[in-house]
């Protein structure tokens, strides 16, 4: 028997993804600017690959952000419709016990 009760697990945090991948990714590339030209003394110390793992990570973050963006637009899709859904279904719930108000829309009743 556990000596501690067990709890639900919490529900995961919502974090602004887009911009923490967009972040890494510009200094991905700000690393590679900066490695360019010390290239001849890197390649002479056996460190020339760098600049180009600098690049690669940054090409790389661009696929991230792609990613993040498309995830991010889904999940608010999937909430507006989910909206909808919730909203249809107590519109389908409310029962009909006052007409609905016409405020002028009715061509019957409508004075021009």
């Amino acid at each position: 028997m556990p000596k501690t009760p067990l709890h639900p697990s919490p529900p995961p945090l919502e974090a602004n993804d887009v911009a923490i991948v967009g972040g890494g990714t510009v200094l991905w590339f700000v690393a590679f600017l900066a490695l360019l030209p010390f290239q001849g003394t890197l390649s002479a110390h056996g460190h020339g690959t760098w600049p180009w793992i600098c690049l690669s990570g940054g090409l790389l973050g661009l696929i991230g952000l792609w990613y993040c963006r498309a995830r991010r637009d889904a999940i608010a899709r999937g909430r507006a419709a989910e909206a909808a859904a919730h909203k249809a279904e107590h519109t389908a719930e409310r029962p009909a016990e006052h007409p609905a108000e016409d405020n002028g829309q009715n061509p019957a009743t409508r004075s021009d």
